[in-house]
């Protein structure tokens, strides 16, 4: 028996099947390529046909269950055939701001929902601005995947439902949200890993599966990676080191904070708290290109503090640790030496992954015991180091750092991925 998980990003998909061992069997990827936003739902269908279709015949007959992961707030407009009435509104679309206002006005200002990107304001925006016709459902990205493989319409998960506005206290649709959204149809939450449907027999025949090959409830990308790293117990963190700076902390408290961009997902019996920073990569690549990187770092001494103190935002707004859309960069003073400037660089963006785990154990999370690393900063051993001396926990790369892996896990265990560690 195979398991296959999906990825759906930004910029393509991916797709892992791993066997009953965990271990990896086929990997496979699709590149959307620069889109038109009437485009983007198309060619997110084609590439989950295109990914499946396309694994050896032996794998596809032999396909036990299947789990998908999308961005967390990209939402899409349907009717009750999934076809979209409008181009999906893209995870980090902001338009929405005087729903995100309501939203707070309703809820509160800390809410998940209260932004202009959520999943919510997303919904709101739609049916006020567009008088959408035949709309009869919401979903998000990997929700929508999953029911064009299931035949199953208006199901979601957990995860994707907290920018929705889901209560993962009570696991209900609160009363507001109903009121606010006013839609024929809420989808129907379940915990992330449930079984939703075996693969419809029409899609089963036309990309060659096992008919009995099972779809279950999706998640996040981020939460996607948490799982590729295996990490289990209270305490372990994630650290993904990618474009952006994104933290992960399993935690047996739930904490949220608006204004410091933190809050937390539904872990079976846990909370998997965190946020993530617009600080990362992408400032790294302002001035350095993978070589310069390499040869600056390999000149670092890890264990030496930088005196340089930077504010390393690619542009003007942060979310996390500090929620401020107008907070400014800070990239000077620059020294002549590219290696003390890299040097300052690194620190700087250390200090702020240090000042999220710290926020987050002061706000009531358990305290980080050990860090992974995904994401290509995680190749970094100078980076490393720093981040090691500043944390004071052992840092490390994450096994498997690939989203789909952690999908494919997904598919694997179903919700037992969120059972704590014996």
């Amino acid at each position: 028996m195979y398991f296959l998980g999906i990825d759906f990003g930004t910029t393509g998909a991916r797709a892992c099947v791993i066997d009953a061992q965990g271990a990896v069997v086929v990997e496979d990827k699709r590149d959307f390529g620069t889109l038109e936003d009437y485009e983007r739902a198309g060619v997110w269908r084609e590439a989950l046909w295109d990914l499946v279709a396309a694994l050896p015949a032996v794998v596809r007959s032999a396909l036990s269950d299947i789990a998908l992961d999308g961005t967390s707030g990209t939402v899409l407009a349907c009717d009750e055939e999934l076809s979209p009435r409008h181009p999906p509104l893209l995870y980090d679309d902001g338009r929405a701001v005087e729903e995100a206002a309501l939203i707070a006005k309703t809820a509160t200002s800390d809410h998940a929902a209260a932004a202009p990107t959520s999943g919510l304001a997303k919904i709101l925006w739609l049916k006020k601005r567009l008088g959408l016709t035949g709309a009869r459902l919401y979903l998000n990205q990997a929700d929508w995947l999953a029911g064009m493989l299931s035949g199953r319409v208006g199901m979601t998960d957990y995860h994707n439902a907290l920018k929705m506005g889901f209560d993962l206290e009570d696991l209900r649709w609160p009363a507001w949200v109903d009121y606010l959204a006013d839609v024929d149809y809420l989808p129907v939450a379940l915990a992330p890993g449930t079984r939703l449907a075996t693969v419809s027999r029409p899609r089963a025949r036309y990309l060659g599966v096992n008919p009995g090959c099972m779809v279950h409830a999706g998640t996040t990308d981020s939460i996607a990676a948490f799982l590729a790293s295996g990490m289990q117990r209270s305490g372990d963190a994630v650290t993904s080191l990618g474009s952006t700076l994104v933290l992960k902390l399993l935690s047996d408290v739930r904490v949220e904070s608006g204004a410091h961009g933190i809050y937390s997902h539904w872990f079976g019996g846990r909370w998997l708290a965190g946020g993530a920073s617009n600080a990362g990569g992408a400032v790294l690549r302002q001035f350095f290109d993978d070589r310069q990187l390499a040869a600056l770092s390999a000149g670092i001494d890890a264990s030496l503090a930088s005196p340089l103190a930077y504010m390393p935002l690619p542009r003007p707004g942060e979310r996390f640790p500090v929620n401020d859309p107008a907070l400014a960069p800070r990239l000077a003073p620059r020294p002549r030496d590219d290696r003390e400037f890299l040097h300052g660089l690194l620190e700087s963006l250390a200090r702020i992954e240090a000042r999220g785990y710290g926020l987050l154990a002061e706000l009531g999370a358990t305290p980080p015991a050990r860090v992974r690393t995904a994401g290509g900063g995680a190749r970094n051993a100078a980076w490393t180091g720093i981040r090691a001396r500043l944390l004071n926990v052992p840092v490390a790369p994450a096994t498997h750092t690939d989203a789909a892996y952690g999908a494919a896990r997904l598919a694997l265990e179903g919700t037992r991925c969120f059972s704590p560690a014996p």
